[in-house]
């Protein structure tokens, strides 16, 4: 149980003719998100023609449970306010015939909220004395919408320099094609078990053949590069090729087409080599 202290709650006094239901409530959105906040504002009355002590106004949620579908973040009217069970309760403290008081419950809606719509009961409950519940209005509970994507494109060029035998710096470039911001972007560039690690603006995984190309953030239309140099033997032959590959990024990338660059480069020996 826990328990919310509050201001001293302020009698509310009832208009002349039919006398008013001994609990009524508003709920302001009727319609949330998981996440969202809410109010439930609360009349309880006494009716009766004695006191009614301890009294509490009380908020469920038919065929379901109020506490596991909410956090109960204030109740300012309430001497306190508690959940107890499957119910949201709020302290009103002694009422005497005819008074009213009123208590307005601020609810956030768990992230795992269930969906959907619920119908909200309220009830006024005292020590001595419980009234009916009551069915209020409904509750309608729904997912927020995924944030936008954001697509990153990889792409890779090649240059080679001669110092000695063959340098080849390949140069790996990142776009956000958008249209969100990119968060937590990471690409692995790998190069040729042909050539050796020689430089790199990205973080060389251990000695493997691998880098680490991490960028923090990256906004919608923004491209940054990063290099990769690695140095031919006199004796290398081949294909050499080097890739660029997306691993990571936050939010969701939806064009996986886009993620892996690849860039071939030949060598005769390591003293001729064309990419």
């Amino acid at each position: 149980m826990t328990a919310v202290a509050g201001a001293t709650l302020v009698a509310v006094g009832t208009s002349a003719g039919a006398a008013p239901p001994t609990s009524s409530i508003e709920v302001n959105p009727t319609s949330v998100k998981r996440g969202d906040t809410f109010t439930i504002k609360q009349t309880v009355y006494n009716d009766r023609d004695f006191t009614i002590t301890g009294g509490k106004a009380g908020l469920y949620v038919k065929d379901g449970n109020l506490p596991a579908m909410v956090d109960l973040l204030s109740c300012p009217e309430a001497t306190a306010c508690d959940t107890l069970g499957t119910s949201v309760r709020g302290g009103v403290g002694d009422v005497a015939p005819g008074e009213s008081k009123t208590v307005t419950f601020t609810f956030r809606v768990k992230d795992d909220a269930p969906l959907g719509t619920f119908t909200v009961q309220h009830q006024f409950i005292g020590e001595n004395y419980a009234f009916e519940i009551f069915d209020g209005p409904t509750l309608t509970i729904t997912d927020p919408p995924p944030p936008p994507p954001a697509d990153i494109a990889v792409g890779m060029t090649a240059a080679v320099q001669m110092v000695g035998t063959a340098r080849i710096t390949y140069t790996i470039s990142v776009t956000n094609n958008g249209p969100a911001t990119a968060t937590g972007v990471r690409v692995v560039g790998t190069f040729s078990p042909a050539t050796s690690y020689y430089a790199s603006s990205c973080a060389r995984v251990g000695t493997t053949r691998s880098v680490n190309c991490d960028i923090a953030s990256l906004a919608s239309g923004a491209s940054v590069t990063r290099t990769l140099t690695v140095s031919t033997g006199l004796f290398t032959s081949g294909t050499l090729t080097a890739t660029a590959q997306r691993t990571a990024s936050s939010p969701n990338d939806p064009a996986a087409a886009n993620d892996k660059a690849t860039k071939t480069c030949t060598a005769r020996t390591g003293l001729m080599v064309r990419c």
